[in-house]
């Protein structure tokens, strides 16, 4: 019976990393539009978004069959619970890389307004991001894990980055509101991508530490009394 359930734990497993590259992939294409200004190419990520959804039920339903017939305890436990609850981050990041193309297919009727440098740039980290939490996941490696979530702050810093910059181009050319609050918007999907892989990464740490660190504990100032 033991080996029947640890086969069922990597089934989960593999339809959860299945799952994984096919939101990465969509990110990758997502961002090829965008840079090669070409709108057929986002139509695989419309596509994939359906496929993606039915995964995400699918792998609900494994997980909590599991959950159901196989009473699961300590680190088993744990792996399925994280299991559902990275699962859900997953199609979530899917649905930024549709947002992504949502986004472009509004910019690409005007003409281009600067190069594209940060975007691209924030489109690397969020997909290696996610990969390596996903790495993390299938090593159960904590440490990996810790790691990634400190490559978010470079996200953060490109997005407020472009932020400033098109708020420049607004104020300086009202023409190019509408481009500008495209591509802030475009950061603003590739930023969120990173904090989904973020959940990703605290959940791993939770999988196999059993420590969660989604809120710190701030040390609690002893009261005084006069």
């Amino acid at each position: 019976m033991e080996r029947i359930f640890d086969k069922e734990l990597n089934a989960l497993k593999e339809r959860l990393l299945y799952m994984g590259s096919m939101a990465q992939g969509m990110i990758r294409v997502a961002i090829k539009g965008l840079v090669e200004r070409d709108e057929s190419i986002l139509e695989e990520v419309f596509k994939n978004e359906e496929e993606v959804n039915h995964l995400q039920i699918e792998i609900d339903d494994m997980a909590m069959r599991l959950l159901a017939l196989r009473q699961p305890m300590a680190v088993d436990l744990r792996f399925i619970a994280a299991s559902i609850k990275i699962n859900s981050e997953l199609e979530r990041i899917a649905d930024q890389a549709v947002n992504v193309c949502q986004n472009t297919q509004v910019l690409l009727k005007y003409p281009l307004l600067k190069p594209l440098i940060d975007i691209p740039r924030m489109a690397e980290i969020a997909q290696k991001m996610l990969n390596d939490s996903l790495e993390a996941f299938v090593n159960r490696d904590p440490d990996q894990a810790q790691v990634t979530l400190a490559e978010d702050d470079k996200l953060d810093g490109l997005k407020d980055q472009i932020f400033r910059e098109l708020l420049t181009y607004m104020i300086s050319d009202p023409t190019t509101v509408q481009r500008a609050l495209c591509l802030i918007l475009i950061s603003r999907n590739l930023e969120r991508i990173g904090d989904h892989a973020t959940n990703v990464c605290e959940d791993v740490i939770y999988m196999v530490q059993g420590r969660d660190i989604r809120h710190p504990q701030k040390p609690s100032t002893p009261m005084k009394f006069h």
